[in-house]
């Protein structure tokens, strides 16, 4: 384990597999950490072949500090970059869901470090678009009212959601205009994923005029795509955006 001091003394835990090529820097989804199976699935396949891997813990999650309740995505995207700073050459991000949102914000920020993106299931502008509307009215009225309310959730446990997430949130939204990102960008998503349902990525696709966009659907797919061959097929993705080569045309998609 590895820790990233920021400027306000909180850590920021990482590990870091060491390789060859463009670093493959795993970035994961909200109140997820970096000892998940993606996560781990990617680290078994760097030691295995090779690559250059970071795997890390957002600001509140997991082995890193942080007040959850100071938490935002602004936060979160801040981290990401100050990582990439403190990394050398050119990085890969793989986001999974929040992670995604959190990547796209990085590849505006650091454009010239990209080698690609790879996104699962990603979740641009979540808090607005997904999870807001999906709360109980009663939770809605408690966050506006006292600035937070508790919940609780099958694998993400009892958490606070506060009212300062939801509003910092809106300065990073993406799918209002279009994104100056460049690099090619490969989209997992499960078409059988109630979190994030697959017609959000076409909001997605529509913003990345000037990238190279692949869609990949998987039939069967949830929101984890955790099963071995959902895994095999992450690292097969990433590995064929390690050696660069070309991707499908503009917004096409694998069913």
């Amino acid at each position: 384990m590895e820790t990233l001091t920021r400027p306000d003394g909180e850590t920021l835990a990482f590990r870091r597999v060491a390789g060859e090529g463009p670093t493959v820097l795993w970035i994961g989804g909200f109140r997820s950490d970096m000892e998940g199976t993606k996560a781990l699935a990617l680290d078994a396949a760097a030691r295995e072949h090779g690559w250059s891997f970071v795997r890390y813990d957002h600001f509140a999650h997991g082995a890193s500090s942080g007040d959850w309740e100071q938490a935002t995505v602004g936060r979160w995207r801040e981290d990401a970059i100050a990582l990439v700073d403190h990394l050398e050459g050119p990085v890969l991000p793989v986001g999974s869901s929040m992670g995604g949102w959190v990547a796209l914000l990085l590849a505006q920020a650091r454009p010239a470090r990209m080698a690609g993106l790879v996104l699962i299931n990603p979740a641009p502008d979540f808090t607005d678009r997904l999870m807001w509307p999906a709360l109980e009215d009663h939770v809605r009225q408690a966050i506006l009212r006292d600035g937070r309310a508790e919940i609780e959730e099958p694998g993400l446990g009892r958490y606070a959601l506060t009212r300062r997430m939801f509003d910092e949130a809106r300065d990073w939204s993406l799918l209002d205009a279009d994104l100056p990102i460049a690099c090619p960008v490969h989209v997992l998503q499960g078409r059988r994923d109630d979190v994030v349902p697959w017609t959000h990525q076409l909001a997605l696709l529509d913003r990345l005029p000037g990238a190279k966009v692949r869609l990949e659907l998987v039939p069967d797919g949830d929101h984890r795509l955790s099963t071995p061959d959902d895994l095999a097929r992450l690292v097969a993705v990433v590995s064929e955006m390690r050696r660069d080569q070309p991707l499908a045309p503009a917004a096409s998609w694998d069913a």
